[in-house]
């Protein structure tokens, strides 16, 4: 029996049903689409560092005393802030220095919430920098429980924490010694503030640093304020300029007087629009638009795109590609997703401006990139295999039917024995496997295709009880992504057996009865948890509910 047989089973049939009834999977699209065009800015969360970053550094920017009040809300029974694991560091490191910032001024409205918050959040860390290397679970809490590393080698490789946390941990120590509080806290294992030193030297000097940088500007201190070395970025509308794509660093750039500018109106406006507390990277419109809609578009989700979407899509990639947001460098992941998805609106252009980011074996996400990334390569491979598709892999383009190969076998060579795949720019295994093995299986060629099983079979081994899958929980997102790749790969990786045939139609079964218990009738998730990297985790919502749409149309399109 085939696995569309399988899937018009009666239990698949009552999913149908009930997808039908929580609403219509392209009219639910066209809403999301829709929303691209009129929220410009992203619809990303909010962040616990970030956030925290203002209230230490621009308390005179409008919003402020939202921005504590989220602060307070957000801390944890245990007293730290953020997700599992060693992803809680740096939010918590943030808010606990934030409110010791706010308490030392003595202006609070609510000292006596900010004072007990501040207590809590330090007997924390001084909990975690206690505890020996290796005491409790892995790196990225996935199996629960109070352990946070606190040494270098066991904490998740996040953007511009070798500066971010000696800053922090140097911040929150002054305002022990100024309290007479303790014992200075001291640095994780590990680590040290030698490369945050010479960041701050080069910038007091007047020089440029890597625009990379910029992001985590605020890390510079004083050096950071008006440095000449760092020119901030106009936005395409509204006369308003960015520092990174930073609310952050570009309270850091102003310094303490918040003087009108165009940096100080970028500031007001992120603000305002997601109402004090700020994401860690706003606006990310080529981000969200390229990601959203080669989700949709990858699944078969029939939508329309308007036509500003597309030319705005391909006028923002340059000769050296596009960046995720004003002020931050191109790079090949978001060059990559943008190519990909103008060829899947079938308004290809040449992907060339990916050679910039190659590399003697594989492709950077920037030149000067620390590590590797699976899944930008997994998106190269996308964008490479698409054009070659719709053009023709003739002479003329055999230029990219050999990176193609190459980027087959180096993703190939990076999947774990288990049939996963990890990445630095997600939490889950879940995401970063999708991403592999639907771009393998789709242009990976014929030797890709034990790969492909491979990942199979681990979603299979993987799957929850309940149906779901996820890393820490089950999670809609996480379940999306494995229906996707359990749907689009059936055709490379099928069994022979039967019986592992039906164990992968069980699974989809099982996991879409699952996902519509965790949506809303229009594909929005009841719970988003952050997964993806930035200098803290963030949840990019329109994202990850064009994945859960996808995995939707799919599932009921195979089940009719």
């Amino acid at each position: 029996m085939t696995l569309d047989h399988l899937l018009a089973s009666g239990t698949v049939r009552r999913a149908h049903e009930l997808s039908t009834l929580g609403g219509d999977v392209g009219a639910a699209a066209a809403e999301l689409v829709a929303s691209l065009s009129a929220e410009p800015w992203g619809q990303v969360s909010v962040s616990v560092y970030e956030t925290g970053r203002l209230v230490s550094l621009a308390p005179w920017l409008t919003g402020h005393a939202a921005r504590v009040e989220f602060l307070l809300a957000a801390q944890r029974p245990d007293g730290g802030w953020g997700a599992p694991g060693g992803y809680a560091l740096v939010p918590t490191l943030s808010a606990v220095e934030a409110l010791a910032a706010e308490r030392g001024r003595g202006t609070s409205h609510a000292p006596l919430a900010v004072g007990g918050s501040v207590r809590r959040g330090l007997a924390a860390l001084r909990r975690w920098a206690d505890a020996p290397s290796g005491a409790g679970e892995s790196r990225d809490g996935r199996h629960g429980g109070p352990y946070v590393p606190y040494d270098l080698r066991e904490l998740p490789d996040m953007p511009a924490v070798e500066l971010i946390v000696p800053d922090l941990v140097a911040r929150l120590n002054d305002h022990l010694a100024a309290l007479g509080e303790g014992e200075p806290l001291a640095l994780p294992r590990g680590m040290d503030g030698a490369k945050l030193t010479l960041v701050r030297t080069r910038l007091a000097s007047g020089a440029a640093i890597p625009q990379k940088m910029l992001h985590a500007l605020e890390v510079a201190a004083d050096a950071a304020t008006g440095a000449p070395g760092v020119v901030p970025t106009l936005l395409q509308e509204g006369g308003d300029a960015a520092v990174g794509a930073s609310p952050a660093a570009c309270a850091a750039w102003l310094g303490g007087s918040g003087a009108d500018s165009p940096v100080r109106r970028y500031l007001n406006r992120a603000v305002d629009h997601y109402g004090g507390p700020v994401p860690c990277a706003t606006p990310v419109t080529a981000f969200e638009r390229g990601w959203t809609l080669s989700w949709l578009r990858r699944a078969g989700v029939p939508v329309s795109v308007p036509g500003e979407l597309v030319t705005g899509l391909d006028a923002a990639i340059g000769p050296g590609g596009v960046a995720a947001g004003p002020g931050l460098p191109p790079d090949a992941d978001t060059t990559s997703v943008g190519l990909y998805t103008l060829a899947l609106l079938r308004v290809p252009r040449e992907p060339d401006a990916l050679w910039a980011y190659e590399t003697e074996t594989h492709f950077c996400t920037w030149q000067g990139e620390e590590g590797a990334s699976p899944t930008v390569n997994a998106h190269v491979l996308d964008a490479f295999g698409e054009y070659l598709r719709l053009v023709g892999a003739g002479a003329e383009n055999a230029r990219y039917t050999a990176a193609t190969g190459k980027l087959s076998a180096w993703l190939r060579d990076r999947q774990l024995p288990e049939g996963s795949w990890r990445d630095r720019w997600h939490v889950s295994p879940y995401y970063a496997t999708a991403c592999c093995a639907l771009a393998l299986g789709e242009y990976g060629g014929a030797e890709s295709a034990p790969a492909v099983r491979a990942a199979v079979r681990w979603l299979l081994e993987t799957q929850r009880e309940d149906g779901s899958w996820g890393h820490w929980a089950g999670t809609a997102e996480e379940t999306a992504y494995a229906l996707q790749t359990l749907l689009l790969t059936a055709s490379v990786s099928s069994a022979a057996s039967s019986v592992e045939e039906e164990r992968r139609v069980r699974a989809v079964r099982h996991g879409h009865r699952r996902l519509l218990a965790m949506v809303t009738g229009g594909g929005e998730p009841l719970e988003g948890p952050a997964l993806w990297h930035d200098k803290d985790l963030y949840y990019p919502a329109a994202i990850v509910r064009a994945a859960v749409l996808g995995a939707l149309h799919l599932a009921r399109r195979h089940g009719r």
